[in-house]
């Protein structure tokens, strides 16, 4: 029996009295496409979230609220696919570990790192709009900029907290017969029963999809819900900055959809293997089976939300494609300078030239 020990994996699929004659290898070519798809999100991720900080960063005063939290989320999704091409080579090797418990553990814990992470800020972007839209008032404004770096310490301090089980029980464990080594999670630290594990696997899938899902998407509804309500009433008497707040508003909605889109399917399967191993779910040879064949496509979509926001902000956000043109016009935007800096910047220019 083979097992799909992804980084977000809580399970293994065990052989038990009633499960001898079911087929629980995966179907073969998952071990070269996955990998493909990593290395791909890998690229786009790097590549883009790149882009969205440097970007945030360059715009210094011109900053908005939103803009801090995007640079927070695309910090996240950065950081994450990094070590994606670890888990690439995971998989091509059919779920073999090469690199050592280190970076089994620290690799895990960034990828459910920047699973809460994501979630929380895009949770505050729409309590932000809600503040914006629906209690447009100077004291709140005033105060805004205290909130975003207190929500920011407490964004990531609660993801590192609520990531610290991964990073506490996950771990390598060689196989002598067959010379294979996953990265999994091991509970023989904490327990000592089959029963008392399917209670720990069942217990941390379910409290990271409700913490790290579920309870923040209902926050973010219920501010679209006010937000809505306060935009249809006021519809036809809006201003141009609260044209101008409808538009970010747009942006954002995208984002939560778009984020929703791809974590959803993950976190229903990973639920539905969690209640099974509560027996409260069917335990048949056929579910089983379509949640391992499964699980890894609905990661790797999950996975896919990482490398699609910085193209979500070009598509929707005029702000952002702006301050992403003047970056790749800086050369040109430095040659057409008076004459007085013209030298100096020409350097400039050169010397950024030969750092790309």
């Amino acid at each position: 029996m083979e097992s799909t020990d992804s980084p977000y994996d809580y399970y293994d699929y065990e052989e038990t009295e009633n499960s001898t004659k079911c087929d629980y290898s995966l179907w073969t070519p998952s071990y070269s496409i996955i990998p493909v798809l990593y290395i791909l999100i890998f690229i786009l991720g790097l590549s883009g979230n790149g882009v969205v900080i440097f970007t945030v960063w360059r715009a210094k005063g011109k900053r908005r609220t939103a803009d801090v939290y995007i640079g927070n989320l695309a910090l996240a999704d950065l950081t994450f696919v990094v070590f994606l091409p670890l888990w690439a080579v995971y998989t091509a090797m059919g779920y073999h570990w090469p690199f050592g418990v280190a970076l089994c553990k620290i690799s895990s814990y960034v990828v459910q790192l920047n699973m809460y992470a994501s979630v929380f800020c895009l949770t505050c972007m729409s309590f932000d709009r809600y503040l914006a839209i629906v209690h447009s008032r100077s004291s709140i404004h005033q105060h805004t900029r205290v909130y975003m770096q207190a929500s920011l310490k407490v964004i990531w301090l609660l993801s590192g907290l609520l990531a610290t089980p991964t990073l506490l029980f996950r771990t390598t464990n060689h196989d002598l017969s067959s010379n294979h080594t996953s990265c999994a999670l091991d509970f023989s630290l904490v327990v000592s029963t089959t029963e008392q594990e399917s209670l720990w696997i069942a217990g941390l899938s379910i409290s990271s999809s409700v913490l790290g899902f579920l309870l923040p998407f209902l926050a973010m509804m219920v501010c679209y819900c006010f937000i809505g309500c306060t935009i249809n009433r006021h519809f036809n008497t809006l201003r141009m900055e609260d044209q101008r707040k409808r538009r970010l508003l747009k942006i954002i909605t995208t984002v939560v959809v778009v984020f929703a889109a791809c974590w959803m399917p993950f976190h229903v399967l990973k639920s539905a293997d969690a209640l099974s191993y509560l027996d409260l779910a069917p335990a048949t040879c056929a579910f089983l089976r379509f949640l391992l064949l499964a699980h890894p496509y609905t990661t790797c979509l999950a996975y896919f939300n990482s490398c699609l926001n910085p193209f979500l902000y070009a598509f929707f956000d005029l702000h952002f494609r702006s301050q992403c043109l003047r970056l790749l016009n800086l050369s040109k935007s430095l040659h057409a300078s008076p004459v007085s800096c013209q030298s100096s910047q020409k350097r400039e220019a050169q010397a950024l030239a030969t750092k790309v």
